[in-house]
Formats: C-alpha cells, structure tokens, sequence
C-alpha cells in the first residue's frame, strides 16, 4: 500500500522533512503511532542516494519481524538479514540487524560501512538496559559522521537530553516528540465481589481526573465469621477476578483481541488450558483452516517425535480456538504462528509475559495487566510508569478501533491510587547504563591511542548524563564559596592572626591530655623500629612484631608484651616518641597470629634485662606552652570566641568545599575511571600491554559475550583443549547458561573428565573475580553447570523427549542451545589450539538439529489488504 492512501501524522511529516534537509533524526512517539514510516522513508533516501540502510532492533524477534515487513515491500532481492545465527543476503542494500551485529561491524572495520548512508536504531530507549544498553551507545559514538541516523523510542520525558547529547557527537538532529496516542487509551478497572452478580468495571480516570469511585474498594469491609455464633474465618468482600471470567466478561463487552499480561510462564500456560479446556471458541471454521496453514507453515521441518514432547497437539488445539500464549518457554516456530495468528485477528486471547511488550507488532484491543507487581529475580517489584506504558501500548489497533482499553485488575495488595498514579504519569524519563566493558576496553586499545580512546568515553551518554548532573553541585559549591569570603571577614582580628592562636591553643589541648605535639618526631621513632625491638611504653615492656603504613599515611605497630597479649598501635597512643632499649631475636617460623608464638616471645622479654622507664612529656612543655597562648595578642581581644567560631566554621566549609570538588571529579569521570580499572585489570591478566593488545587480548577482542574474559582466559588455558564434540559443547554451556529459578534444573556434571574441566574453569573464573575485587569492579558471575548435562546429551544424539523430561521448557532449550552455537562459532575461529577450532565447528553442526535447526526468517503468507495496511501504520 501507498502511503498516498493514508494522511501523515504530524510527526511523521516533521521527521520525513528533516531526513529530506539531511539531518538525523530522533522521533519519540507512543507504541502503535507509525514511527516505521519514519524509518521506511529513511531506507527510501537511503536507497534513492544509491547507498545502503541498516535497520537494527534490539531483539532477533523484532529483526525478524522486519525482515519479513521490508521483503514484502522491497523484494527479498534488496533486502539482508544478519542477527548472529541467522545470515540472509548479507551484501543486500538493505539489512535488517540485532546492534550488536552493527557494533562487531564497527569495531572490525568492515567495508560494508563504507556505502553506509543510514542507520535505523528501533527502539533506542533501550540504551538503559543495565547488559546491552552500552551497545548503543558505541554504535552512535563510532558511526562514521556522515551517516545519518533516525533513532526511533517509545515515549520519553528527556528526549531533549538525550537529543542534544546526540546531536553534541554527531551533528545536526531534529527531535520530534509526540505524546498523543493514534488510538485514545481507556485505563479501567476490574473488581471482583463475592456477593455481586458480576465484577466491577470503572474507568480509572474521568475527564483526567482520578475517578473518586476507585477508592471504595480499597475499603475491603469483612464480613462477620459465618454461621450464628460464629466459626468461620472472615472473608473479604472484593476479590481479584478470575481468568477465565475476566475473558468472558470482556467478550461481552466487545472488548476482544485481548494481552492478557501474567508475569509467569507457567501461569500463562494454566491460563491457555483452562480457557481451552471451557469449551470457550473464538474462531470460525474459515478461521480454523487459515490457522491449521499458518501452524503448517511454522513448524515445517520438525520432527513429529519433537512436536509431540513440545505438546503440540494440545497447543494447536487452543490455538484453532482463538486461545494462545507467547512467552520465552515457547519455541521460535510457536511463538511466531502465534503472532502472526494475532495480527489477522484469527487469536482473540493471548496470555503473555512481559516480553510481548518488546516491540513486537501485535496491537490488541485490549490489555489486561493482572498484577502490578513484578519478580525480578530476588525481590516483587512495583511496575514503573515507562513499563506500564508499554504493556498498554498494544492497547487500540490504529485502523479498527477508535479506541483501546488497558483493564487492571483489583489487588488486595495495590490500593487505587497507585493504579491511578500509573496511568495519570507521564515521566519516562532514560537514563544511561553505559560502562566499559572488558570487550570494549580491548576494542578501543586495538583501534585508538589512548587519546582517542578516552575521548570516545567521553562522548557517551553516561558523561554527558554526569556533565548536566553536576549543575547542583556547582551552585552548591557557589554559595560556599560566597559564604568562605563572608567567613574570611569574621575570622579577621585587628590584633593578630587567629588562626596561629588557634593552632596554639589547640597544642595546649593536646598537651593537656598527654598527646604532645612532637607526633612527626613519634612517627619517625616509629619507622626506626625493628621487629625484635624492645621498648617501654606508660604499661610496661613490649616487644615489637611488626611496622606497616596503612591508608593516608598512617603508620602501625605492632607489640607483644610480657603476659603475651598482642597490642596494636598508632602515633597518637604514644606520649613520647619510642625507642628500642634491647632486642630479642625473634622466634622461627614468623607466625604472629599463633598464641604459641606470642607466649614464646613474651617468655624471651621477661628473660631480658629490666632496663630503661616509659619516656614521658615534661609538665614544664605544657606549661612554657601556656604561656606562649596566654601572651598571645588574640587572647585578650574581646571577640576571640567570636573569630575561634568563625574560624572553625570556615575550616568546616572548605573541607565541605573540598568535598565537592572530588565528587564533581568523580562524577565528570566516572566512565574514564572505570576504564582505567578495567585495562589495569587486563593488564595484570597478560591481555594488553603500554596500550598494545597482546595475543590474549586480540583474542578477547573478538569475543562477544558477557562472559567475554572467561572465556578469553580458559581458551588461554586450554579449558576446551583435548575434548571431543560433546565435551566441548558442555563446557562453553557452563560458560553459557544461567539459572535464576531457585527450584530450576539440577545441576549435573555429565563426566568425571568433564568434572575436571569444569573445576579448571571454576578456578580461571576465581581469578578473574579475585582480581575484579581487588579493584572494586562489579564480579562477573559464576559458571553454571545446568546446562551442560543437556547440551552433552543433545550433542550425542539423544532425542529431545527423554533428553528433558520435563526439565526444561522447549523454549528455553531452543534459545540457550543457540546461544552455545553463538560462542562455539567464535571458538572454531579464535581458539588458539586447531583441534579445539575443529571440535567446536564439528560440535555447532551436532546440536544444530531437530528443534534447534535454523530454518531462516520465513515470510508470512499475503494478508489481506486491511491488515497490510495496519501493519504499516505500526
């Protein structure tokens, strides 16, 4: 479809007329508002210019998706793929990508950037993913200038801050910001009550205003324990509706397609069975044989043995019902028929997780958000603004509905007014999660001075972040400064100087409470010292074990004295500088922890001879001192407290002042900084050296992961070396695969070779975080054997039935098997030793079969032409 047959937005003639003028363009918009447009003219210029056009997007899902939406447009001829597993047409015109494609790019110099005329970042805000957000970051710092980019985010409330920042390291950038939804959003809310016929449903906001009715429910009078005279336990009035009356309640309303958002897997798949297993059906025959097309299309070239362990059978089942579920446990082939089902409008209900909010092109009439709350791993944590604007963005088909509708549901837990908070917010604010990594500290040694390097950290995100945080502390510290000069004023005396008196008087203090002056003269006696020393303090004879300086300068030591106790002690716990009357030689071995060795030396000093009498202060020291205060011209002045107070304020400011001055520092160079403790650690690992990669490092620097080092240091060691195809599988799974579920799979080593392999691993890995600790970086995590047990058995052959068990979902064997096949491919290139480079090539053929094979991105057979033209509104 033309876009002559529809009218442009706005914002999408605003971002169009900026790509015409050649600037960049950043265009933050709602889900569903047709930023795409923006992009597709983008490829258009790009293509017309006779240049080529990435388009990247944070997830293979998406790359996929769009893909397949280009090909459809362009033709398969003018249109690539490249998301790391998958490779189609690679030297097309126009290439769809994940970014971290398009960063390795960078970082390799490819020559496909050479005819670069634009990049397309779908999905910019997710900058501030705490693992992947540093990625775009290095791809709009290390883009070639000439290259323009349209950078395409949900709704933010800093887009100004993060369009000048980009606009600060590339060039010119129009931003274009539009708030309004194509499709009006209806917030309501859902409440069950045990004695009413059927649940509440009210709108959560009146005209903009918090709907006061809300708040009746948070009331949740009880009622009286059952039966006269009692006995039963009260029960609350309102409940959170039910799954299955929630959906009928909203097919009633005629508020079908809907999301219906649970935060659990597993609950979503109850969800699906008992919603099947209800007889409820949403499908027509018509849309049953188009349905029974799209599964066919999806799962060819699986295995009947394979679908069977999948549960196909019951899944296809829901699915020809208009029932489906879409989360991360689902097979690629599945949750692809799902969406495309649900773009034709053939599925009515989708229980999702939250993924399903990632941008994927699946609008629904409605959402259902069942709880607010959500479990990140450790703790429930409340839904944040920017998220509950993205699980409702899939409210409201632009096209079909005039509106959409976002339906809470009622939580003895949430009380309304944080219901009503979340839909009234309008701050998104982005935030960057930009640090360097260890990949990117050897990527910028190989391909910078340290210059260049440092002033590529500097252009990021997060400094410029830090440069505009810092305004507060330089007003702060201008009013200081304001406040130090007043000071100056008050601390001035006609008589003399009130600083040297108060110095003075501060000397008399000391002496007063037998802490002389001389703690210079006391330290060096100190440093004299020598472990065997004897000395005589104010509580007898010790004997010194030790002398070590620690933090600013402070100078320790160590004694022992004749009932064997040991004593620590400072400058300050001297009242005259010691000195070492007699030795004794010490006892062998050196173990000054062990009580042996104390009652042992404690025995050598009471044999000693008693000579020599704790050295003391002089009592005349205090008093000529005294003297010299009292003689002072200050200490008759009649606003001496007055300066001393004044005095004592100011050397509390300008410590105050000092203060700032390092957090302003620290701020401003905070990314520097914590590169600079990164290639100090890849120093001291053998990676680099006076700023040169050495083999290691080049090594590290073609590793993509986040485990990059490990497996840089264990390729080093030969963790891998010597193993056959299934062994070499299972020990990059270790590297690999990450449990998060407390109650996930067990954890099984599958040889004792392999055992041996693993505690090798185990051991580089503690090395590395050793050396991480030591420099207060953040601990890389742990290898994970719950992986390998699986992999090892998938590489020999065993069939996917009785390889799981139940183990593990279908979904989640898929993607993790393909990420092994990610590292193992960079393995069969960089591994030093050749039989490990054959083992893992040989072992990426072995597991890439069955369930795990890559059938490529397929094209979703024509739709009709209402549903071509949503899909490019999307």
């Amino acid at each position: 479809m033309s876009s002559q047959e529809f009218v442009l937005d706005r914002f999408q003639l605003e971002a169009i007329a900026a790509l015409d003028d050649g600037r960049s363009v950043l265009v933050a918009a709602p889900t569903g508002s047709g930023k795409t447009v923006v992009a597709d003219a983008a490829v258009d210029i790009a293509l017309h210019a006779g240049g080529k056009a990435f388009y990247t997007t944070p997830i293979k899902a998406l790359s996929n998706q769009k893909y397949s939406d280009l090909v459809a447009r362009l033709g398969a001829h003018n249109v690539g793929l490249l998301t790391g597993d998958t490779t189609v047409n690679g030297d097309a015109p126009v290439v769809v990508m994940t970014t971290e494609v398009l960063r390795n790019m960078l970082y390799a110099g490819s020559s496909t950037l050479d005819t670069l005329h634009v990049v397309v970042l779908d999905e910019v805000h997710y900058l501030q993913d705490a693992y992947r957000g540093p990625v775009w970051e290095e791809i709009i710092v290390g883009l070639p200038l000439n290259v323009r980019l349209v950078c395409l985010s949900a709704t933010i409330s800093n887009a100004s801050e993060l369009g000048a920042w980009i606009e600060t390291v590339r060039g010119p950038l129009d931003i274009v910001v539009e708030h309004e939804r194509p499709v009006e959003l209806e917030n309501l809310y859902l409440v069950g009550e045990r004695s009413a016929e059927r649940d509440h449903l009210i709108p959560v906001l009146i005209d903009g205003q918090v709907n006061n009715e809300g708040y009746r429910f948070d009331l949740d009078p009880r009622s009286a324990r059952g039966g006269r005279g009692g006995g039963g336990p009260a029960r609350r009035r309102f409940v959170t509706p039910r799954r299955l009356e929630t959906v009928e309640l909203l097919a009633q309303q005629d508020l079908l397609p809907v999301i219906y958002f649970i935060f659990s897997r597993n609950a979503c798949d109850d969800a699906v069975a008992l919603t099947r297993d209800s007889g409820l059906r949403f499908t027509d025959s018509e849309d049953r044989e188009r349905i029974r097309t799209i599964i066919e299309t999806s799962v060819v070239g699986l295995s009947d043995a394979d679908l069977d362990v999948l549960g196909f059978d019951l899944w296809s089942a829901a699915l020809e019902q208009g029932i489906a579920s879409h989360h991360a446990g689902l097979i690629p082939a599945f949750k692809e028929a799902v969406e495309r089902c649900f773009v034709e409008g053939l599925v009515k209900v989708v229980y999702a997780t939250e993924t399903l909010a990632l941008g994927i092109n699946m609008p629904a009439r409605s959402v259902v958000i069942e709880k607010l709350t959500k479990y990140n791993g450790d703790t429930h944590e409340f839904l944040t603004p920017s998220q509950y604007t993205q699980l409702t963005g899939r409210a409201g088909r632009r096209g079909i509905d005039d509106e959409g509708f976002a339906v809470v549901l009622w939580s003895p837990f949430v009380p309304f007014a944080d219901v009503a908070q979340l839909a009234s917010s309008r701050e998104f604010p982005l935030s960057s999660s930009f640090r360097p990594t260890y990949n990117m500290a050897a990527n910028l040694v190989r391909r910078y001075d340290r210059a260049g390097a440092l002033s590529m950290l500097g252009q990021s995100f997060a400094q410029f972040q830090a440069d505009r945080a810092v305004v507060g502390i330089e007003r702060r510290l201008s009013r200081d400064r304001l406040r130090l000069a007043e000071l100056d004023e008050l601390v001035r005396c006609e008589r003399g100087d009130v600083s040297s008196y108060s110095s003075l008087a501060d000397r008399v203090e000391a002496q007063r409470k037998h802490r002389p002056d001389g703690r210079l003269a006391i330290e060096r006696a100190i440093s004299l010292l020598r472990p065997g020393d004897i000395i005589v303090t104010e509580t007898g004879r010790q004997v010194v074990l030790s002398v070590a300086y620690r933090g600013k300068g402070a100078i320790r030591v160590r004694t022992v004295d004749e009932d064997g106790v040991s004593v620590h002690g400072e400058a300050r716990d001297f009242a005259a500088p010691p000195r070492a009357i007699g030795t004794v030689d010490l006892p062998s071995p050196y173990a000054p922890s062990d009580p042996s060795f104390l009652d042992d030396v404690a025995r050598l000093l009471r044999s000693s001879p008693a000579e020599g009498r704790p050295e003391v202060s002089a009592s005349s020291r205090w008093t000529k001192l005294l003297a010299e205060l009292e003689a002072h011209p200050v200490h008759d002045c009649s606003k001496r407290d007055d300066h001393l107070g004044a005095l004592k304020s100011r050397l509390s400011l300008e410590r105050q002042i000092e203060q700032a001055d390092r957090q302003l520092a620290k701020r401003s160079s905070s990314v520097v900084r914590r590169f600079e403790l990164v290639y100090d650690l890849l120093d001291g690992l053998g990676c680099v050296e006076n700023w040169t990669l050495t083999g290691r490092g080049d090594r590290l620097a073609r590793i993509y992961h986040e485990c990059d080092l490990l497996v840089t240091l264990a390729l080093d060691d030969g963790v891998f070396d010597g193993l056959d195809v299934a062994g070499t599988a299972a020990m990059v799974a270790a590297i690999v695969y990450e449990e998060r579920r407390p109650d996930g799979v067990k954890r099984t080593v599958p040889t004792a070779a392999l055992q041996q392999r693993f505690t090798r691993l185990e051991r580089v890995w503690e090395r590395i975080t050793r050396a991480e600790r030591e420099r207060g970086l953040p601990q890389m995590r742990k290898p994970d054997s719950g992986f390998m047990g699986l992999i090892h058995g998938w590489a020999n052959g065993i069939e996917l039935g009785p390889l799981l068990e139940g183990a593990m979902s279908g979904g989640d064997f898929v993607r993790t098997t393909k990420m092994v096949i990610d590292v193992l491919s960079q393995l069969a290139e960089l591994a030093p030793d050749l039989g490990t480079r054959s083992a893992a090539a040989r072992a990426v053929e072995a597991i890439r079969r069955g369930v795990v094979a890559d059938f490529g991105p397929s094209v979703a057979p024509p739709l009709d032409a209402q549903t071509q033209r949503e899909e490019r509104l999307q």
